[in-house]
Formats: C-alpha cells, structure tokens, sequence
C-alpha cells in the first residue's frame, strides 16, 4: 500500500488533499456528499474579527473553463464561526484549517490571536484581503506589506501560519520571499487571478462590483508555472491550487513542488471531487509502483 502521508510544518495529514477556502463553506454544506475523514484537511471560508455582509449581486459568474466571483468575503464573524463551526470539524478526523482575513494587520491579529486556544490546526492568511490604510490595495501585492504582516501574524500565532499568495504581481517569486523573511511556515497558491465579464445585452458589467476573482480550469496552467517559480526559490512546504479538477491536475502541482493541493472551484460541479482526487493520487502511486507520495514532490525540476 502506497503511503499517502505529508507533513507541513510538522502537522501530518493523511493525504494531500484538501479544500480550498470559500468553496467549500466551513465543511457542513458537503458533509452529504463527501465523508471529511478521508481528507487530509478541511479548510474553512475566510473568517474576520467581525461579520462582513460581502459585496452586492450578482456576484458570481461562469466564464469559459471558469467562473469569477466578487463575494466579498462574507462570514459571519470569529464568534459564531468558534460556536458553530469548529465543533462541527472536530467530529471528523481531519485537520482543520482556518482562512483568515482582516482589512488591518490588527484584525488579522485579533482572529488569530483568538484561535490560538481553538483545537484548530493550522492558519492560512488571506492576504487578497482589502487593506484599508493603503486605499484597498491586498496585503499580498506589496512585498513589504507582505513581509510586515507576516512577521505580525506570526507574533500572535501559536498554530502554524500558511500565507496564500495573491498571483495578481509581476513576480510570485519575490512574494514568497518576503512570505519566507516574515516567518511563514507554509505558502498556498494560487488565489484568484482579477478578471471582468461584461453583458453584451445589459450593456453592463456581470458582476455588481465590476471585476472578480477568475477560478477553475483556466487557470491552472498559470498555478502550476508559479507553483514550480515558488519552490525553486524558497524551502517553505507549499499547497498548490488553482483549477484542479481530477488527480491528474493534483499531482502535476505535486511534481512541480507542492506538498499537498487544494480544490476549489470543482466542488461546484461535482461535490465528490476531493474524494475522487484522493482515491486517484492512490491508484496513480499503486500504478507507477511508487511507495511513498513524497518521492514525487518536486519530481520535475
């Protein structure tokens, strides 16, 4: 039997398969369908220090191999997400992944300053978040901005920090850098690249808030390019993401130096895909005779 384990920043999962944050809400939605045990981790929809009711609609839309969405984050806030979620996620043997967002580096730290004594395992930091002192530009566009609210997360964190890479920036490369100068343990991308829809009969944008955050098979090819960029240029573990639908995508990313990969958009259209994926990555290892997944992160070089 082939060994599915990996190990980011010392927390073990069963396999590399995960969720990609806000597709997924916090697990309960998909528990129907999808058993959680046979995840290596759930990863819940961004949480911030209070509720955010998100963006006008409409605000999702389907583009060829695609979809955008605006939603603005909407969550209901740290406290109903610590009340209703976390006991939810503990009933299964997963580990959990909490995404956080904040409009400051003080929000950021507020959450994660409150999950510290939560039975959740590991952080990843939403740095497409709007920061709000620098007139709505994401943190995670900004190498000093980037470098900065890493190291103050990491201040306040007692679970490891993940930092998910916005790929709206010339260079990926010097973002993980300044990811890695902060102190993160473990980098996730890519997050949503920015695209517009426009209706031809409306005359009008698709979106009420103009552009979205383009996801799903088109945008894989630029996922895995940058997933390659990033683990030739810094020794943090990595989670790819970015339009994997099927095992084949999943272990494209894990070649190309990713750890573990999450999957996103294809839970829309059909809610089995983790499942699937993981069950696929198996029969791949047991095919090609490989023993153990990890001889296969980074294979290609």
């Amino acid at each position: 039997m082939s060994r599915m384990n990996v190990n980011l920043a010392g927390v073990e999962l069963k396999n590399p398969v995960m969720t990609a944050s806000g597709t997924f809400g916090s697990g309960a939605e998909y528990s129907e369908f999808v058993d959680l045990n046979r995840l290596g981790a759930v990863v819940t929809k961004g949480v911030a220090n209070v509720p955010w009711p998100g963006n006008p609609t409409p605000r999702v839309t389907e583009t060829a191999s695609g979809m955008l969405n605006a939603i603005g984050l909407q969550n209901p806030g740290i406290d109903v997400f610590c009340e209703r979620d976390i006991p939810f996620l503990k009933k299964y043997d997963t580990k959990i992944i909490v995404n956080v967002c904040g409009k400051s580096a003080k929000d950021y730290c507020e959450v994660v300053e409150r999950l510290g004594n939560e039975p959740v395992d590991m952080l990843e930091i939403n740095v497409s978040c709007p920061n709000v002192r620098e007139g709505g530009i994401a943190f995670g566009q900004n190498p000093k901005a980037l470098e900065e609210i890493t190291k103050e997360v990491k201040k306040y964190a007692k679970q490891p920090v993940i930092m998910k890479l916005s790929p709206n920036v010339t260079d990926i490369t010097e973002m993980a850098k300044a990811a890695e100068a902060g102190g993160a343990d473990v980098l996730s991308l890519i997050n949503t690249l920015t695209g517009m829809k426009i209706d031809i009969n409306r005359r009008t944008f698709a979106l009420a808030n103009k552009t979205g955050g383009m996801s799903g098979p088109a945008v894989k090819p630029v996922a895995v390019r940058m997933v390659y960029q990033v683990a030739n240029a810094v020794s943090l573990p990595i989670i790819g993401m970015g339009g994997i639908a099927t095992a084949e995508d999943a272990l494209e990313f894990i070649m190309a130096g990713a750890t573990a990969v999450s999957v996103g958009t294809a839970n829309f259209f059909n809610p089995y895909a983790t499942v699937e994926i993981a069950d696929g990555i198996r029969a791949f290892l047991e095919k090609q005779k490989v023993e153990d997944i990890n001889e296969l992160i980074g294979a290609v070089k």
